[in-house]
């Protein structure tokens, strides 16, 4: 048996050499790259630096070592990944950092990182140059170690190498197969056998498509063709770009829809598998903070390993779905609540779930540590391998970045892959996407840390990109034996025009693919049936959607207008719950809506985390924090209603230094500048509600944020009552509950004034229902009736401090009366089967607008509004009341 070493560029390119001397069944081959030879010519277990042990090693002397002019970017996110980059260009070009040293201040900054650099690393790992060097001092064993040499698929090859491959050819036979490929000058006279043969003569065919995604869709749709037609093996079919990344995220999500075996041969992104998922569903965690919705998300993807082994089933149901729980104290809060009654299996686990926090409020600084506790396994692996690859602060977008192999197998599979692995191993049938201007080939850029005035590019980069990839595709098309298509966007994702490669001139005139086109193959049952609309219209999903589209441009009102059985059990609970005004006044106006939200849990989405500006709702919010704030500090002193105009501007500034202290410790809050303005408005607003001049009620004694009808309450503040008293409306069927913003009470409570906030301007017109929008004053008014009693006389008016003016019900006892009977009306409709769409739907303030037809406000609303008025008859009444 004689030995044969084969040279290979690449992963894909050293498997199928291997798999091909598997099946001729050739003994004595061994397959690897040129840099593991020199280490293994050079002996005494050598080997070439490892580039997650390089990132190591750079993270490590960073923070302690003096780069000069470099000093004060060392600690930003991408300094390891551009050191690495650096480093690696200057090692295979053979440059000597240390004797250019005194040439630039940022070659002796280099120079004196690559010296830290290499002190880190273990001993057996050298530099290229120092690998070359001691390989040469052992050539003699080289015909043992090696036998033969066979160069494959490699066009050029790293000047750090040139040497030692010319020392090798002449101590043992190499043979260069260059195939059709283009041979590098170097070569002529070193004494390396350089075999070539005849290009191939391959169809090659030129098309367009709409953009990027389009292309990736093309292109599993001829790998389909080929392999359902019987022309093409899937380990004949490659599809290649440039520059691949770009197209990843398309062909991950197109290869499960096609359900084809389609290999990733540059590797995928971890964030695409289980492990990567669950290592940045910890890292969100540590970078913004412990919310429900991260610690959910992340309980899900460990499914009951680590910490949260001691969790029963089912855990999750003990903390409270609307709760965000995004500071400390909130947490704290709601797991004081907790008793062992409210978790699944009886025992109280309260302790392990307050563990879990508390380990998980440690933050990006206890990263490592977290880390091991949390994860095991491929997700313990992905975190670690971020942690030697960029700061800690930033894991969550270092975790985004990284790549693991790709777990399908590569010989058997459609390859996707880089030119360059396509050159070094060719397929019978190539798809090449992205011949753009721009993107193939591409652009020279100047190292990031080395620039051309430093260190020439052409001298520290002498394979340049641009270079390479026209060599790629020289190869790719006198390589391959059968079929090349040369594939383009001619728009990307932003809708940009873009301009042809210079690599397609003299290619075959592009074919235009339209986006909408009829294949004549698809590449999934999706792709099939959105192109054949008559098989899709067969199906009974498509029957039910042309259905309700149908129903949808009617008229008149229908099963898909919301129509629903009669005493709908869903609809019997929703009714039953414990109701607020906003709650009744959804019912009110906007029946469909209320349905949706209380009998169905349809949520509105999550509005981003980090807005500019406050919205309505939360500027409510932080209005009524301060004046319950205020107030209450007030009372303390005895009594807004004898407070002098200082007294109240110092209590307005003391509860807004409380109140934004608050927010800005439990959730994220506008840039600074912005918060602040709106902090001074909201101070202002809150002087004026309690400016207003309301006269004082005999012995006054004032209440905030008041709860009743089962409420809890918001702080420790005094209540006029006991919270957990049921309020129901006579003859409604329904108990509400709620918070009453100010409740001013005379001493021998014989007098009241419910006082509603209201932050927007007040209505030019009286207010009393607003057809079913304003309902806080009278139900707040009949909930301090029936609980302080009937002999109490009850003033309940709106107040709009921006305006500093109050609207003052006149006749609350009708006004509820009225109010009531409309009540009534609403829940006989809706128990009748009329979800229906009301005033509401579809305004700016309708939260589940997003669930309607498009376009709602101007098509469908108009033209269902009056059958529905038609159909809800006595339930319409209530948007025509003053």
């Amino acid at each position: 048996m004689q030995r044969q070493t084969y040279i290979a560029h690449g992963r894909l390119a050293s498997r199928e050499i291997r798999l091909d001397a598997a099946r001729h069944q050739h003994h004595g081959i061994q397959v690897m790259a040129f840099e593991q030879l020199a280490a293994r010519l050079a002996g005494g277990f050598r080997q070439p630096i490892n580039a997650e042990m390089l990132r190591d090693a750079i993270q490590r002397v960073l923070p302690d070592i003096d780069l000069g002019e470099l000093d004060a970017i060392k600690l930003l996110p991408g300094m390891v990944g551009a050191t690495a980059d650096t480093l690696h260009k200057v090692w295979r070009t053979g440059i000597d950092l240390s004797a250019r040293a005194g040439d630039h201040p940022r070659l002796a900054a280099m120079a004196t990182l690559e010296e830290a650099v290499l002190a880190m690393l273990p001993p057996a790992m050298l530099r290229p140059v120092d690998l070359s060097l001691q390989a040469l001092a052992r050539i003699q064993h080289a015909p043992a170690l090696f036998g033969e040499i066979h160069i494959q698929g490699i066009s050029e090859l790293s000047p750090c190498w040139r040497e030692l491959l010319i020392a090798l050819a002449a101590t043992t036979p190499v043979r260069w197969n260059a195939g059709p490929r283009s041979v590098p000058a170097w070569l002529e006279g070193s004494g390396v056998e350089v075999t070539r043969s005849e290009p191939t003569t391959p169809e090659v065919e030129a098309v367009s498509t709409a953009n990027g995604y389009h292309e990736a869709i093309e292109a599993l749709r001829w790998a389909r063709e080929l392999i359902a037609s019987g022309t093409a093996k899937p380990s004949e079919i490659a599809i290649a770009a440039a520059a691949p990344a770009a197209y990843d995220d398309e062909f991950m999500a197109l290869r499960v829809d096609a359900n084809i075996d389609l290999h990733f041969v540059h590797s995928i992104r971890v964030v695409t598998t289980r492990d990567g998922q669950t290592a940045a569903a910890l890292a969100d965690i540590l970078v913004r903070g412990v919310t429900q919705r991260h610690l959910r998300r992340l309980a899900t993807l460990l499914a009951g390993a680590g910490p949260f082994k001691a969790l029963p089933d089912g855990w999750q149901r003990v903390l409270p779905p609307d709760a965000p729980l995004s500071s400390p104290g909130a947490w704290t809060r709601i797991l004081g609540t907790l008793s062992a009654e409210r978790w699944p299996d009886g025992v109280d686990h309260t302790d392990d779930l307050s563990a879990i926090v508390e380990t998980l409020s440690g933050g990006v600084a206890q990263a490592e540590e977290i880390g091991r506790a949390f994860l095991s396994g491929g997700a313990l692996r992905i975190w670690r391998k971020a942690l030697l690859a960029g700061s800690p602060a930033a894991i969550d977008v270092t975790i985004d970045g990284l790549r693991q192999e790709d777990a399908c197998e590569a010989c058997v599979s459609v390859a996707w892959m880089p030119a360059s692995a396509l050159a070094a191993s060719p397929r019978k049938f190539v798809r090449l996407l992205g011949l753009t201007s721009a993107g193939w080939p591409r652009r020279i850029s100047e190292d990031r840390l080395l620039s051309d005035h430093i260190i020439p590019t052409a001298e520290l980069d002498p394979l340049p990109v641009t270079a390479a990839d026209r060599r790629d595709f020289e190869t790719i098309l006198c390589t391959t034996s059968a079929q090349v298509v040369l594939s383009r966007p001619r728009r990307d994702g932003e809708g940009r025009l873009l301009g042809k490669s210079p690599l397609l001139r003299g290619q075959p005139e592009a074919r235009y693919l339209r986006r909408n086109r009829r294949p004549a193959h698809a590449m999934s049952e999706t792709d099939r049936l959105v192109a054949r609309p008559a098989d899709f219209a067969a199906t009974p999903q498509a029957a039910s959607a042309t259905g309700c589209w149908q129903d949808w441009q009617r008229p008149v009102v229908t099963a898909h207008d919301g129509l629903l059985r009669a005493d709908h059990p869903a609809v019997l609970a929703a009714l039953e719950r414990v109701q607020s005004a906003s709650s009744l006044a959804k019912l009110l106006r906007n029946p469909l809506g209320f349905t949706w939200t209380y009998a169905l849990g349809v949520r509105a989405p999550e509005s981003a985390e980090e807005a500019l500006v406050l919205d309505a709702r939360q500027s409510g919010i932080l209005l009524h924090d301060t004046l319950d704030h205020a107030v209450r500090l007030l009372e303390g002193e005895g009594g807004l209603a004898v407070a002098r105009p200082d007294q109240l501007t110092v209590a307005i500034e003391s509860a807004a230094a409380a109140v934004t202290s608050r927010w800005q410790g439990a959730q994220v809050v506008p840039p600074l500048v912005v918060w602040r303005r709106t902090v001074e408005e909201t101070k202002e607003t809150a002087l004026n509600a309690l400016q207003h001049p309301e006269p004082p009620l005999e012995d006054q004694r004032s209440y905030t944020e008041v709860p009743f009808g089962g409420e809890a309450a918001k702080s420790d503040g005094a209540i006029p009552w006991d919270p957990t008293t049921t309020v129901a409306i006579t003859d409604t069927g329904f108990e509400i509950s709620g918070f009453i913003d100010r409740l001013d009470l005379s001493g021998d409570a014989a007098k009241a004034r419910v006082i509603d906030y209201k932050g927007g301007k007040m209505p030019s017109k009286p207010v009393i229902l607003q057809g079913g929008k304003e309902l806080q004053r009278c139900l707040y008014a009949y909930a301090v009736k029936a609980l302080l009693g009937d002999c109490v006389e009850i003033d309940a008016a709106l107040l709009y401090p921006r305006d500093t003016e109050a609207r003052h019900l006149d006749a609350p006892a009708e006004v509820l009366e009225e109010l009531a009977g409309h009540l009534r009306a609403a829940r006989a409709s809706l128990l009748a089967g009329h979800a229906l769409i009301g005033e509401d739907n579809g305004s700016d303030y309708d939260d589940l607008s997003f669930a309607l037809p498009a376009n709602a406000l101007n098509g469908y609303c108009p033209r269902k509004i009056e059958p529905a008025r038609a159909t809800l008859g006595d339930a319409a009444l209530v948007w025509e009341a003053i």
